[in-house]
């Protein structure tokens, strides 16, 4: 099975094993959302905030090797490294984001305020900050979070929260989580999942969406 390179790259040894014993189904990680809206101080929608909680399978295996001083807890310095090459391979693939002013899409710069955290049972989540290229007006705007090639699962818990950090009075935000698979999707073969890229449309099927509405 060919290891896809994005999220997982660096952790292919890991992944191997992992999915060697895995059902040849897809998705093969999961991920609970928290993603939250920064405005700039002219009401305009300046960023995104996401906190990306992984598996508990996917966070043993990634963080296999990492407590370098074996005291069973995985600190942030710990993490550090896993966390550059998270955020990094995951450019290629937009962050799995993509903001709309209506019909118009808005690109994002590079991510910032990113780092690793573990907790008790040491499950992974990923945090990081990802700054619109123009700021954009709260009319209008969408976010939709999906891995295009559905390796990946991502998924607002129920009853999701979206924060409005510094949002002009009178804003609110929906959190709508994706739909299950239909009978169509569920029976498509390795191989067609094996051929998706970061361009392909298929997890846009699977999209999470936040709508703004603002006054």
């Amino acid at each position: 099975m060919r290891i896809r390179p994005h999220i997982l790259t660096g952790l292919a040894a890991a992944l191997a094993l992992m999915l060697a014993t895995a059902a040849e189904a897809h998705p093969h990680v999961w991920v609970t959302l928290k993603s939250d809206l920064v405005f700039a101080s002219d009401g305009k929608v300046a960023a995104v905030r996401h906190a990306w909680t992984f598996d508990e399978m996917f966070s043993a295996f990634a963080a296999q090797g990492l407590d370098k001083d074996n005291d069973g807890k995985l600190s942030r310095a710990e993490l550090a490294e896993l966390a550059e090459v998270n955020v990094t391979s995951l450019e290629e693939f937009s962050y799995f984001s993509v903001a709309k002013n209506g019909k118009s899409e808005i690109g994002f710069g590079k991510p910032t305020d990113y780092w690793l955290e573990a907790d008790k049972e040491n499950v992974l989540t990923l945090h990081f900050t990802l700054p619109l290229k123009a700021a954009a007006a709260p009319r209008d705007f969408t976010l939709e979070i999906f891995d295009p090639t559905f390796f990946v699962g991502l998924s607002f818990p129920e009853g999701a929260k979206v924060e409005l950090v510094g949002a002009p009075a009178g804003c609110a935000a929906d959190a709508t989580r994706p739909k299950g698979l239909d009978a169509s999707s569920s029976t498509l073969s390795e191989s067609f999942f094996s051929s998706l890229t970061a361009s392909s449309n298929f997890g846009s099927q699977f999209a999470n969406r936040i709508v703004l509405r603002c006054p």
